[in-house]
């Protein structure tokens, strides 16, 4: 497992995030984890984003229809 260390977080942001623990009844440590984890899980813009990306990335020529294709092998 990794570490990551944050600097310069602003006094009032680690006791909002420390209340926060306690509310969940878990260590400050472990609210981060938790917080972390669920913010690197992208949503559905963020996919959208990134199909929107690799769309891009293909040629845009016209693409052979599958059906054609398949009638043609069988043929052979």
């Amino acid at each position: 497992m990794g570490q990551v260390i944050v600097r310069n977080l602003d006094d009032r942001v680690i006791a909002a995030l420390r209340t926060k623990a306690k509310l969940h009844g878990q260590s400050l440590e472990q609210e981060l984890r938790t917080i972390l984890s669920k913010a690197a899980v992208p949503n559905t813009q963020e996919r959208v984003a990134l199909a929107s990306r690799i769309r891009g990335l293909t040629p845009k020529r016209r693409q052979t229809d599958s059906t054609k294709l398949i009638r043609e092998d069988r043929d052979r």
